[in-house]
């Protein structure tokens, strides 16, 4: 009897043991050098033909995925499956308040019309469809707030001198909570481009 009580135990206590350090091995933080071999490898894009833009966080980007593997497989889903510019304008559920996607057509704005944020409850993939614009991208450690942050808005302002980049079609960017960005920002002439955002809840 006590060796079946301690063959029980035993076999609880392993399940147990497994389960913990499976759970370890999904919540470790990648290193530099693995997360950019992950990233390299573009096996998480699952054949969508878009390049990720130079200014992405891949450590982050990397531990933000595999902890929420589903919501961002969920996100490139809906691009490859989706003709984008024949979309009309409007918000777009994808897994409900978890992953969400708004179209817009706007006319770009001169720089000084156009604000540095910070979301703290999702991540933003920024795409534009069609037409272009720049934007602005910046360390929030390196920013000074004007605004505090929002939480019904989810998002912070601030005042920032950062890199500003050309978004076109074919390439799309991440914007997690330690980035600030300043998108809609006019190459010239606010002329109206067509624009994707995806909503990503962050992985706490």
């Amino acid at each position: 009897m006590k060796n079946k009580i301690l063959i029980s135990t035993l076999v609880l206590f392993s399940a147990f043991s497994f389960r913990v350090s499976a759970q370890n091995k999904t919540n470790k933080t990648m290193t530099k050098i693995e997360a950019e071999k992950w990233f390299k490898n573009q096996e998480w894009l699952a054949g969508l033909k878009l390049q990720p833009h130079q200014s992405i966080n891949v450590q982050e980007f990397a531990q933000q995925y595999h902890l929420n593997k589903k919501y961002w497989d969920e996100a490139f889903a809906f691009i490859k499956s989706n003709d984008l510019e024949k979309m009309a304008p409007g918000k777009y559920p994808v897994d409900g308040d978890d992953v969400f996607a708004t179209i817009t057509e706007d006319s770009t704005k001169d720089f000084d019309k156009t604000n540095w944020e910070s979301h703290r409850s999702y991540i933003d993939l920024q795409y534009v469809i069609a037409g272009e614009e720049k934007i602005g991208v910046c360390p929030v450690s390196k920013a000074i707030v004007t605004k505090e942050y929002d939480e019904k808005k989810d998002a912070a302002n601030y005042s920032a001198d950062g890199k500003i980049y050309d978004a076109k079609p074919g390439t799309f960017f991440l914007f997690f909570p330690s980035d600030a960005h300043r998108p809609g920002i006019t190459p010239g002439g606010n002329q109206v481009d067509k624009k994707l955002v995806i909503k990503i809840k962050v992985a706490k």
